[in-house]
């Protein structure tokens, strides 16, 4: 059998306040220009990123785009 749970009027200790870490809604929303292209992969690929996406209710164009900028980024100092 479970302890019974007493509770009480007492004042609740206040935890240690955290900075914020999180971009304002503005940079949230912010779109960056895109360019539409032709892109052959194989149908591997292409079904990997649809079932990813749909799992994650999000585009798959939107993912394989964010995998390119990610790519792109780490490693534009290396070349």
């Amino acid at each position: 059998m479970s302890k019974k749970i007493i509770y009480t009027d007492e004042l609740l200790e206040m935890g240690e306040r955290v900075v914020d870490f999180l971009p304002p809604p503005s940079e949230l929303a912010k779109r960056e220009e895109t360019v539409k292209i032709t892109l052959e992969v194989t149908r591997e690929s292409l079904d990997f990123f649809k079932k990813q996406a749909r799992r994650k209710q999000i585009p798959y164009q939107r993912m394989l785009r964010t995998l390119l900028d990610a790519y792109a980024k780490r490693h534009e100092t290396t070349l």
